[in-house]
């Protein structure tokens, strides 16, 4: 089953995907956070597929402060022609989203999470794709009581010189951590990618990091140019054993 849902923050609502199975009992919760192009039907597939795994998820439109999902038309198919047009568009809601705004919202998620009849006791898994990578590790550092494993894929910017790079929180992390890179992925160079494994094994974060050999980025997006089918599966394979071991 599955419907859409307005859950209030601090800054307004958020409107949100709720996917969970038939039999209305409660469920292990996951908290699926979007690519940058937003809360859409592939995003709400990728919920529904989790959902007949056995799990309560919630897909929250993270750009609600600029409007409803979606936040800009978006046609069918994202063809690279269009891309950057779009991302140009999206990128206001985008720079919005502070690390600061983000945490405050993941804490208001996990809380609707918690309180829901349709969720089990215990902490949730995490799951994140494009800048959603980023925020599932930002949760996972932000909220360590609270998150039991958590996946990025494709995931942009996880280990940056910034000073607010999500990869700075690895010692807060009690989560298992999973990641699917795409080598043909220029917002995760490999440099990125070794400083965030070498951070992540400093801090003695249980992990696991995977190259997937021919993956550009966005390649679980099946409504984009950049979808690649082998690696999707690749990444499903990966998340449901991460999370059937960790919930």
């Amino acid at each position: 089953m599955s419907t859409m849902i307005d859950i209030p923050t601090p800054d307004g609502t958020a409107d949100a995907y709720l996917a969970h199975p038939d039999d209305g009992a409660p469920h292990p919760a996951v908290l699926l956070y979007m690519d940058a192009f937003g809360l859409r039907p592939h995003l709400k597939g990728m919920a529904d597929r989790l959902a007949a795994a056995g799990y309560t998820v919630l897909v929250p439109n993270v750009f609600y402060r600029s409007g409803r999902a979606p936040v800009v038309e978006l046609p069918d198919f994202i063809n690279p022609a269009e891309r950057p047009e779009i991302i140009a568009s999206l990128r206001p809601a985008a720079l919005s989203l502070t690390p600061e705004r983000a945490m405050s919202d993941a804490a208001v998620y996990l809380d609707w999470l918690a309180a829901s009849p349709l969720t089990t006791d215990g902490k949730v898994g995490v799951t994140g794709y494009c800048m959603g990578a980023g925020l599932a590790l930002r949760t996972a550092g932000t909220h360590p009581d609270r998150v039991a494993a958590a996946a990025g894929f494709h995931g942009a910017f996880l280990a940056t010189d910034a000073p607010d790079s999500p990869h700075l929180l690895a010692e807060r992390i009690t989560a298992e951590l999973y990641f699917g890179h795409a080598d043909q992925d220029t917002t995760n160079p490999a440099d990125q990618i070794a400083r965030l494994d070498k951070t992540l094994t400093a801090a003695g974060v249980r992990h696991r990091a995977e190259v997937y050999a021919g993956a550009h980025h966005g390649f679980t997006q099946a409504d984009t140019a950049m979808y690649g089918a082998e690696a999707t599966e690749r990444h499903w394979a990966a998340l449901l054993e991460l999370l059937g071991r960790a919930l």
